[in-house]
């Protein structure tokens, strides 16, 4: 019996000991692996901190082109309101030069310049080529294009031209004379308001558009009209009580006023 529980003892010990050595196995790759990985994280940190100094420069650097980025990509903000908004119809009467219309809003809150551009310099003007608008005001612009004849015959009606039409605008400072160097001065100010094509009419076929057309083309020759008219003469204005004063006649004698004192000057 004692050598019966002498073997029972000695399995007892051998198994524990293997037993030991299994979980002994099992355990030493885990421990292995958290220092490795302990070890190589700090390392990666380590070495990603010595290779980016300035992480929040860097972050900062990102961050700015991300915007800048993300602002390129919003809409343009529109300063002008034009009607029609993209397209330019003319009357199709070939050999000849038609007229068509656009009214041009200024719907920003300061005063801006805008300016057309075309493809086709040769056969196409505009009048005015461009203009100062001041907030709220509007103005109806005449695009003249002399229409060639069409080739094999076609009627190029209801379709679109290859002659396209672009208005710019730039935001100035005030009333002012309108230069067109002022869109060369302020390159970087420029914005594209609207790219414009050219789409031809049937004049003997009553339409909406051609309609709409006959009644800006009136208001724009309205327009030229008034220009050319002097400023009427509102007569003598009456203040106070029956008291006459001639603008003109007070005018003059202030002039001649001046004129006097000038001379008086001169002479001494």
């Amino acid at each position: 019996m004692a050598i019966a529980d002498q073997k029972s003892s000695s399995d007892n010990n051998n198994n524990n000991s293997n037993n030991n050595k299994v979980w002994g196995f099992f355990k030493l790759p885990f421990r292995g692996s958290n220092a490795n990985t302990t070890q190589s994280s700090s390392l990666s940190t380590h070495l990603h901190n010595q290779n980016n100094p300035q992480v929040e420069g860097s972050n900062a650097h990102a961050s700015n082109s991300v915007s800048s980025v993300a602002r390129s990509l919003l809409p343009t903000r529109r300063r002008l309101k034009l009607d029609p908004a993209a397209k330019l119809y003319f009357p199709y009467e070939p050999g000849k030069q038609a007229r068509s219309a656009i009214k041009i809003k200024n719907t920003s809150k300061s005063h801006v310049a805008f300016k057309f551009q075309t493809t086709a310099p040769k056969s196409c003007f505009m009048r005015p080529p461009g203009a100062i608008l001041a907030p709220g005001e509007s103005i109806v612009a005449t695009v003249f294009k002399f229409v060639e004849q069409p080739e094999n015959n076609e009627k190029p009606v209801e379709q679109k031209s290859k002659v396209k039409f672009k208005i710019m605008s730039l935001k100035v400072k005030g009333m002012m004379d309108y230069v067109p160097e002022l869109f060369d001065e302020q390159k970087d100010q420029v914005s594209i308001e609207q790219i414009l094509r050219v789409v031809f009419l049937d004049p003997e076929r009553s339409c909406p558009a051609l309609e709409k057309l006959k009644r800006q083309l009136a208001d724009a020759d309205a327009a030229v009209e008034a220009r050319k008219k002097p400023p009427e003469d509102a007569g003598p204005r009456i203040i106070g009580e029956g008291l006459v004063i001639d603008e003109w006649k007070e005018r003059r004698e202030r002039y001649l006023a001046r004129q006097q004192v000038e001379g008086v000057v001169d002479s001494v």
